[in-house]
């Protein structure tokens, strides 16, 4: 919809990661330090450019594709485990038995994020806006789901102490909230702006709180700090997808020819994890 502008220099054509096979390296890859080889099966990080037949990507931003998971299905993976784990891990700091709050629990970032806290011994709330929903975030781990449309999820944090870490895609309309639901030296995590970009922020509630909040994107960082990013994910995350601790949710599969048909489906905000286009 335009609301992310292309980074300088980065492809127009939309898709932040995607899977595929190796078919040629530049010059300066491909030597045994680096590891990989053409015909290599991979998935990869991008700036720009998944819904191509072909990407170029810095080799710093591809990855294995974890043993048991398809070539297909490993699209899924790569924004998703490098949002959360850059976010909830890298820059909050989440750590065992700490609250962790997700906002969208459902959706693609939602149901990574709740299942990697749940590895890590995290006490997980999320929040959604339906049974069906609610019941995916408890079946991903979530041990307090919340329905936004008729709880209140700062009185639910609240009454446990409120939120270590909160992981928001909303941005301005949850910003006060957000904040009301901190646990004392609790970091908020604002990676969207889906409920706007502008909003009051009261000073001496976060003073109160000794709070921080933070805001982070992924797509525009540096190609080191993402291949930094990356590493940590193969590192830590894909041992967890490995065993079966951390699956890829996946809603639906579809032809990229039905690409219209799956954005409809996903501003409908009725799909459960991820959509893949296929080719």
């Amino acid at each position: 919809m335009g609301f992310y502008p292309v980074p300088e220099g980065s492809s127009e054509i939309i898709g932040s990661e995607c899977s595929g096979t190796i078919a040629a390296l530049g010059p300066d890859v491909g030597s045994e330090a680096d590891g990989w080889a053409v015909g290599d099966e991979v998935c990869a990080l991008l700036t720009g450019g998944g819904y191509a037949e072909r990407v170029a990507v810095p080799v710093g931003q591809l990855m294995p594709v974890p043993a048991g998971v398809s070539l297909v299905d490993a699209a899924a993976l790569p924004e998703v485990a490098c949002t959360v784990w850059s976010n909830v891990f890298m820059v909050a700091g989440l750590q065992p038995r700490e609250n962790f709050l997700v906002h969208g629990g459902a959706g693609g970032i939602g149901t990574m994020a709740i299942q990697l806290a749940t590895a890590l011994s995290a006490k997980v709330f999320a929040t959604a806006g339906s049974a069906s929903k609610l019941a995916v975030c408890a079946d991903t781990g979530a041990d307090v789901p919340i329905n936004y449309r008729e709880e209140d999820f700062v009185a639910v944090l609240s009454a446990d102490g409120g939120a270590d870490v909160i992981l928001d895609n909303m941005g301005a309309k949850y910003l006060s909230r957000n904040i009301d639901a901190l646990a004392t030296s609790g970091r908020l995590v604002i990676i969207g702006m889906q409920g706007g970009t502008k909003a009051e922020l009261d000073i001496n509630a976060l003073l109160r709180k000794r709070g921080a909040v933070i805001a982070t994107t992924l797509r525009a960082r540096p190609a080191d700090e993402k291949a930094a990013i990356c590493a940590e994910v193969v590192e830590h995350v894909w041992p967890l997808v490995e065993d079966g601790s951390v699956v890829p949710v996946i809603h639906e599969r579809m032809p990229l020819s039905e690409v219209a048909t799956a954005h409809r489906l996903m501003e409908e905000s009725g799909h459960i994890g991820k959509i893949v286009l296929t080719l």
